[in-house]
């Protein structure tokens, strides 16, 4: 396993590029089996997480060329509606082969998945919806399997927005027959990325950008060419980390829209920004003020920067509360930056975090992917050296990160164990 090495309290500047959402292009990758033939998809990450998923597709009989950001995916032969546990019980996100499988083959056998240990994600909601669309559904061996002569329109409402069980609805709706409404449906930007991919597609849905979609049926879809929007969360942990260095950079190819709940809480921070189209410069500042988060869907603050927010709270002036309620177990991060001399304690799901003057450099172990994004951020505000273990957490979301931050002056390494 490789290790960072990173040597703190350097300032940083210049620019960074944000890459692709990489939760924008697992869904669209998968929804390319909805159509027969080929499909150009354009400002993919270069990730583990991608690489899993061309690897799936492949095996369910896809031809994959992926190179310079560019993937194209020819779908003519894929057949095989199976996706097997030695690739999905590595990653997440391969449930989302469940709606595209079973809307195009009538029937689907997908393992249940796996991905970060960040608490229970259980996969009911996905099981909910396609038995509401008139799928009949088992678990058995460690497999879901699904079967339908045709999936069916339905009202599917949810009691808790999920980003997951909403793309697989739409996938598995957009050729059943007739309607089918979606109620309390997530609203995230990689939601609306992969509408706009299914409309070009054929599909008609309406209600893209808020929380009603409904969805018509079609008898066909097309293969087209679409462009993956820049990773919001890449975006996110880049500002932080001219945060908590109280250096002056800029962040490009990304939209400032899609992070105005972490600039209103910067601000609140005392942090400046200059934006303009797709750039965004933070401004620093000599004393951090504590600020409180709740992580919520979209539009709130996303839990995907809970971890990278706490982090620079650890060196703010005062005492904040961050609470997490989207995933139970996602503070596992909190001893590892206690390692680096940080003031924190749990109360149930909040954590509470006394500011304290410096972070020291230590060894520490990632547990998850926006865990490991946290430790790189303390790591290069802390004194001394820091060796972050199991960086391969990092590398499913993150582009060449250490790329980046070398680049605008970061000292970090990739070592090998």
């Amino acid at each position: 396993m490789d290790k960072f090495r990173i040597s703190g309290r350097r300032k940083l500047s210049g620019n960074v590029a944000i890459s692709g959402s990489k939760n924008a292009a697992l869904p669209i990758m998968v929804a390319s089996l909805l159509a027969s033939g080929k499909f150009k998809i354009e400002n993919v990450p270069n990730l583990r997480d991608t690489r899993t998923m061309a690897k799936l597709l492949r095996m369910i009989g896809a031809k994959i060329d992926f190179s310079n950001g560019e993937m194209k995916i020819d779908t003519t032969n894929a057949k095989n509606p199976e996706a097997p546990y030695d690739l999905v019980k590595t990653m997440r996100a391969s449930i989302y082969v469940l709606g595209p499988l079973l809307a195009k083959f009538g029937k689907a056998k997908v393992s249940f998945p796996g991905g970060c240990a960040i608490g229970p994600r259980p996969i009911d909601l996905h099981i909910k919806v396609m038995k509401e669309l008139g799928a009949n559904v088992e678990v058995k061996h460690g497999y879901i399997q699904a079967e339908c002569n045709q999936l069916v329109g339905n009202k599917i409402s949810f009691q808790k927005r999920s980003v997951g069980a909403t793309a697989n609805a739409l996938m598995a709706s957009v050729l059943a027959k007739g309607e089918t409404i979606i109620e309390n449906a997530a609203q995230e930007p990689e939601i609306s990325n992969l509408i706009d991919f299914l409309n070009k597609m054929g599909a008609n849905i309406k209600g893209n950008g808020t929380d009603i979609l409904r969805i018509s049926g079609v008898s066909k879809l097309n293969p087209v060419e679409i462009e993956i929007i820049p990773d919001r969360i890449e975006a996110g942990t880049f500002l932080l980390a001219g945060a908590i260095t109280k250096s002056e950079i800029a962040i490009t190819n990304c939209i400032p829209e899609h992070l105005k709940s972490l600039i209103e809480k910067l601000e609140q921070a005392g942090f400046k920004f200059e934006i303009k189209n797709n750039e965004i410069k933070i401004i620093p500042v000599k004393t951090i003020r504590p600020v409180d988060i709740i992580t919520k869907p979209y539009p709130d603050f996303p839990t995907d920067l809970q971890a990278q927010f706490m982090a620079l709270m650890t060196l703010s002036n005062g005492k904040c509360f961050i609470e997490e309620t989207i995933f139970q177990d996602r503070f596992m991060h909190i001893a590892e930056l206690n390692r680096l001399d940080a003031d924190i304690r749990i109360e149930k799901n909040i954590a509470i975090i006394n500011g304290v003057k410096s972070l020291s450099g230590a060894e520490v172990m990632a547990s998850d992917l926006r865990a490991s994004a946290a430790l790189v951020l303390a790591g290069l505000a802390a004194k001394g050296e820091t060796i972050i273990h199991r960086i391969y957490h990092i590398d499913r979301g993150y582009e060449k990160i250490e790329e980046k931050l070398s680049n605008l002056g970061a000292k970090i390494e990739r070592i090998g164990d």
